[in-house]
């Protein structure tokens, strides 16, 4: 009897052990089933990188390149999401088809739970149906293929897509501007995406002839209006923040991130309202002179033009720390009076620093001289010495983030060497890149003391400062007459 007990007595936990290991196949086999449903229908997105004068290039008349490249950031970000939401109600696979830069600024945006793909060379048409031969060709039963610029489209509108294409051999989501904001499929269908004018009114037309002249059955999702140009605008208010329900479409959308731009002076007079003037057509920025006691005209010439002006103790180092406290925006960027910078430089300096592990940027050096081999020369090697030793100099426009600015001190209270410490310091933080657009600066200095003895003291200079000479007595050294 009490062996019978005992036998009795152990066969409960195998009874249990049964129990639980059924529940974990059973819950293992329906996370297979899931993730093989999973791969079963594809989402494709075709986009491109945010990049000022490359993206929705229509709306730069309304909004300026950067402005048009954030809309565009925006529209790509609202639009996954919708698919993010789509994708936790519904077994699917998600592809990013991008185009404009290389992978990793991509998924270092946009994340790393998305399957990524090149566009690969073409038009329009043969891009898409590329994008389709791949998904197909892994086995993928329905595929969805939209764009990024309809604020209405949602994922219900792309659920019912994926509805109707199991009776349908296409599923096609009309534009109001004559195009198609979605298209759907169960396999291959070439003649689709060849001899379409891609970028006219008569996109969809076209593409639904093809469909009725290969016999393909097919429904239409409602009409839906895309945001292309500039009076579409208004399409995006209440979808896109940014949006204000009065003025222009350049006033009402918010160009993101604003640029500080801070200019030390000391009696530049003569070259203030040009340094200003250079900067009069940038987007979103904003000018601070920063005077350490001038005994001229110059700051009532930047009052003048519109600037915001400081006054502060003398020492460029002390002026721009000063400027940078005032400042407002979410980059700074450091410009000495005598130089020019070039159009286009604050959509260069927004494309720059959102590229990762990248800590400040500046600009290419060149002096307002082209006639001179010897200057040509030494802007050479400064070009040469800023891009592979990433060692650019103040004269050059360094830009910064303001936040990275703030975390490393700001400038160090120095009389002179300032930018190179500064350079030091960030150098720990990431890359320092030097864009190929000029900043055109004053050969000044070099006609005073002439071309070679200025550029000795400068080297004499800087190498005395790395084996550890005072700055203080750099600085006295510095101003005597050579």
């Amino acid at each position: 009897m009490r062996m019978e007990k005992k036998s009795s007595h152990n066969r409960a936990p195998i009874k249990n052990d049964n129990l639980l290991s059924r529940l974990f196949f059973s819950a293992k086999r329906k996370a297979e089933e899931e993730e093989q449903e999973r791969a079963l229908s594809r989402l494709i997105v075709f986009t491109r990188f945010p990049e000022p004068g490359k993206s929705k290039t229509r709306l730069i008349p309304a909004l300026g390149a950067a402005g048009a490249a954030e809309l565009h950031r925006q529209m790509v970000e609202h639009t996954l999401r919708w698919i993010k939401e789509l994708r936790d109600r519904l077994p699917l696979s998600i592809e990013i088809r991008y185009t404009g830069r290389p992978l990793e600024p991509f998924r270092h945006w946009l994340g790393p739970n998305f399957l990524y793909s090149e566009q690969g060379e073409g038009d329009l048409g043969q891009r898409m149906l590329r994008s389709l031969q791949d998904a197909f060709r892994m086995k993928v039963k329905k595929v969805l293929l939209i764009g990024t610029d309809c604020p209405d489209l949602s994922a219900n509108l792309a659920e019912g897509a994926l509805i109707l294409l199991n009776s349908s051999d296409l599923v096609l989501g009309p534009a109001d501007d004559g195009g198609y904001y979605l298209i759907g499929l169960r396999r291959v269908i070439p003649q689709l995406f060849q001899e379409i004018p891609w970028g006219t009114e008569e996109v969809f037309r076209k593409t639904q002839h093809v469909a009725q002249a290969a016999k393909l059955s097919y429904s239409l999702l409602p009409s839906l209006p895309d945001v292309d140009r500039p009076e579409d605008l208004p399409i995006w208010r209440g979808h896109i923040p940014g949006f204000r329900e009065k003025g222009t479409a350049r006033e009402s959308f918010k160009v993101a991130p604003l640029i500080s731009i801070i200019i030390p002076t000391l009696n530049e007079e003569e070259n203030i309202i040009p340094c200003l003037e250079a900067t009069r057509k940038a987007i979103n920025v904003e000018r601070i002179v920063v005077d350490g006691g001038s005994t001229d005209g110059t700051v009532d010439q930047a009052k003048g033009w519109g600037a915001t002006v400081l006054n502060t103790v003398q020492g460029r180092a002390r002026q721009m720390n000063a400027g940078a406290r005032a400042a407002k925006g979410e980059i700074l960027l450091f410009l000495h009076a005598d130089t020019i910078l070039s159009a286009g430089f604050d959509n260069q300096v927004r494309l720059l620093l959102s590229r990762p592990r990248v800590s400040a940027g500046a600009f290419s050096f060149r002096l307002d001289d082209p006639n001179s081999a010897s200057l040509r020369l030494i802007q050479a090697v400064a070009n040469w010495r800023s891009r592979y030793l990433q060692v650019p100099y103040g004269d050059q426009a360094i830009f910064v983030r303001t936040r990275l600015f703030q975390k490393i001190g700001g400038f160090p209270d120095l009389p002179i060497m300032e930018d190179h410490e500064l350079i030091r310091r960030l150098r720990k933080r990431g890359r320092i890149l030097t864009v190929s657009l000029p900043a055109v600066t004053s050969a000044r200095r070099w006609r005073v003391l002439g071309i070679w003895r200025t550029t000795i003291l400068n080297w004499v200079l800087i190498l005395a400062y790395l084996m550890g000479m005072s700055p203080w007595r750099l600085y006295r050294i510095a101003h005597r007459k050579i």
